[in-house]
């Protein structure tokens, strides 16, 4: 005989057994990441990370399938499969043109394109199952394959080649403008039979300079002091 309430005990159970046993169904038990947008220019490779996490240790059972989209279209093109072994496709439009460059060991599913060209833009998703872990998101990557225009042709280097040797080349052009300026006015003095040094010399042209300011001066105000005697 069954104590009281033993059969309204089993009830909530058996019910909360179900829903355990429903929510292994829906729960996400593999977890992928990739970009969301990747740009790229034609003829340069391009790499398209995709990178998951497993509650359940990597086997051979293991499978990784990319797929491709083109643009405003709904058709889906597989263009690799993994498992143990690497199979890029051999046919359609990325023929002989995907390369593997994961490590499922590290949780790596990641591929390249070799050769990209315009015509290569569209949609990729990465979907990876690793029994008994086979629930997962399907994230997608927007590929866009641009051609490389003058201004992004110059490396890093070219540019810090520039930065570095247009200042220094404004430096050593004043320089020498300086140089070329002392060297005349010793010359200059030196034709006159009096020889000064450089500190003199730039004190003198300093000097020069004071007395053209100061004689200008001068002749203003003489003008001014004609202006006002004329108007009597």
């Amino acid at each position: 005989m069954q104590p009281p309430g033993a059969a309204g005990g089993r009830a909530p159970l058996a019910l909360l057994g179900v829903l355990l046993l429903r929510g292994v169904h829906t729960v996400l038990t593999l977890e992928i990441k990739v970009d969301a947008h990747v740009w790229g220019y034609v003829g340069e490779k391009i790499k398209l990370k995709c990178i998951f996490k497993s509650t359940s240790s990597v086997t051979d059972k293991l499978t990784i399938d990319w797929t491709y989209r083109p643009p405003s279209s709904s058709r889906t093109e597989s263009i690799f499969h993994y498992q143990s072994f690497q199979y890029p496709s051999t046919a359609g439009t990325f023929r002989d043109r995907i390369s593997w460059v994961g490590d499922v060991y590290k949780g790596d599913a990641s591929i390249s394109i070799s050769n990209p060209t315009t015509r290569d833009n569209g949609t990729f998703s990465c979907a990876v199952k690793n029994p008994p872990d086979v629930h997962h998101n399907i994230p997608v990557t927007e590929l866009t394959v641009t051609e490389r225009g003058f201004g992004t042709m110059l490396s890093s280097v070219a540019l810090l080649s520039i930065l570095v040797f247009v200042p220094s080349a404004v430096v050593v052009v004043l320089l020498l403008v300086r140089m070329a300026r002392k060297s005349a006015g010793l010359r200059k003095r030196g034709r006159a039979g009096y020889k000064k040094s450089s500190i003199e010399v730039s004190d003198d042209t300093d000097q020069e300079e004071d007395d053209c300011m100061a004689r200008l001066c001068v002749r203003c105000a003489e003008c001014l002091d004609s202006d006002y005697e004329d108007t009597y």
